[in-house]
Formats: C-alpha cells, sequence, structure tokens
C-alpha cells in the first residue's frame, strides 16, 4: 500500500511539473554498501557486466558508477537516470525478462545467505531541481579524462527550509558554481529515502587540487556572499554529508 501511495505522489509530481513545462529528470542514487574489498570487486563486477550492459539495453544512458577515494569505504555508488516514474516502476521487470542480464547476473545471485555479495543497498529517489532539470555531462566524462567527483547531502530541519534552500540553488547558487567551473553534474531533491528532508547534488572536478581551487573561488565570490546573508535563507541546512569518488571505467559519467 505504502509503494502504490508514494508511486502515486511522485506521478503527480512529475505530472505537475511538465504542466509547468519543466522536463525535470527523476533518479535513483543507490549506495551498495560492503565492509571488504573483497565484496566491492563482487559487486563491481555484477555491475559492470551484468547491470550497466543491461540498463544500456533498456536505453537509460549517463549511468554514473563510483567508489569512494576513501580506502577504508568500499561502497559503490550508482546513479540511474529516468525520463518518467513508470521507467523507475518497470524497471525491475525488464531485468528480470533480458535473458542476457540474468546470464551474466547469475553468479552475484548465487552468493550464499552466509556470504552475501554486500551487506544493504541504500536507495533514495530523486527529482531533479528546476534550475538544472538533467544531468550535463562535463568535457571530463566525455573524453574519459581522469577526474574526480563529489557528493553532496544537505539535510534541513523542516520540509521548508528545505524547499527555500532549493530555491536558492535555483536562484543563483547553481549558476554560480557554473561560473567558478565547479562543473556541477546534477542537483536534486529526496522524494523518498533516509535523512529526509534533503537535497542531493555532485560536482566534478580533473583533481582533488582543482576542487579545492573552485571551492575556494566559490567562497570567496561576492554573490555568494550576498546570497548566504539574506534573511530567507538562513537556517535552511542543517547537517551536510560529503563523498569524493572516482568513476569507475564503465561509468557514463
Amino acid at each position: 500500500m505504502r509503494r502504490c501511495v508514494f508511486i502515486l505522489a511522485c506521478c503527480l509530481a512529475f505530472q505537475q511539473s511538465m504542466a509547468l513545462g519543466q522536463q525535470t529528470e527523476l533518479y535513483e542514487l543507490r549506495v551498495y554498501l560492503n565492509d571488504s574489498a573483497e565484496k566491492q570487486a563482487l559487486v563491481n563486477n555484477y555491475l559492470k557486466t551484468a547491470l550497466m550492459p543491461a540498463l544500456h539495453r533498456t536505453g537509460m544512458k549517463q549511468v554514473g558508477v563510483f567508489k569512494p577515494m576513501n580506502a577504508d569505504d568500499f561502497s559503490m555508488f550508482v546513479l540511474l537516470p529516468f525520463e518518467n516514474p513508470n521507467d523507475f516502476v518497470n524497471l525491475r521487470t525488464k531485468l528480470e525478462s533480458d535473458s542476457a542480464y540474468q546470464a551474466s547476473a547469475k553468479g552475484y545471485f548465487d552468493q550464499p545467505l552466509r556470504n552475501p555479495a554486500f551487506k544493504r543497498i541504500d536507495s533514495r529517489f530523486l527529482k531533479a531541481f528546476s534550475g538544472m532539470p538533467k544531468i550535463e555531462t562535463t568535457a571530463l566524462s566525455r573524453e574519459k579524462k581522469p577526474r574526480i567527483f563529489e557528493l553532496r547531502l544537505y539535510e534541513s530541519h523542516t520540509e521548508d527550509h528545505a524547499r527555500r534552500k532549493v530555491e536558492m540553488f535555483d536562484n543563483g547558487e547553481i549558476q554560480l558554481m557554473r561560473d567558478v567551473q565547479m562543473g556541477p553534474v546534477f542537483f536534486a531533491e529526496t522524494l523518498a529515502g533516509s535523512d529526509a528532508p534533503n537535497l542531493v547534488y555532485m560536482l566534478s572536478a580533473a583533481n582533488s587540487g582543482e576542487h579545492g581551487k573552485h571551492w575556494k573561488a566559490f567562497l570567496e565570490h561576492p554573490e555568494w556572499d550576498r546570497m548566504k546573508n539574506l534573511k530567507k535563507y538562513e537556517d535552511t541546512v542543517s547537517k551536510i554529508q560529503n563523498w569524493i569518488l572516482v568513476p569507475t571505467d564503465y561509468s557514463d559519467l
């Protein structure tokens, strides 16, 4: 019952955005949680040889697959873009009927109860901001050059404060990040997932040094100093989490 209500709410939100002329993407951000390099390698092989080819066969593009730079974190991060809620709902059925996927995923599926491929999968369902309605692939990604990504999650203590932080991004913060070359990839609010209410976004750069320079330029910019001191945006973020990630060799991003 809860799943039906959630899907209905997502469909209504998507229809409302379409009515306003905003063709915003939807995303699933999936994190495979693991506690060893061996398990990470098993999940990585499944993603590379089974899931990614199957997603491409469905027509899905710009799928991001990442590993943390932190050597003690064995998670795998996967970003799945959807054009509409039905694509999200129907993905599992498509995978179940894909014989090539089922064959490629057999070793992953056959892991025994006492030794599963992962601890859990943490998943959140996201809706892109109107200020950046679709994933933007950087030149570094298109040319498969060395690159890093920063995934950031901003929690808010009320739904209204979360709404105002989204408004802040849409009304200037995203553009400022573009201006100082922070390489924004996507911005989205969480429709369903843990730590709600929150928003999630991703930035990119050639390396950690360049990324640090971009952040410095952003924080020292007079426009940021103006925006952050506006009364309506006060206390809109209660907690920040972030992860520095590197793409796998088969990631689209």
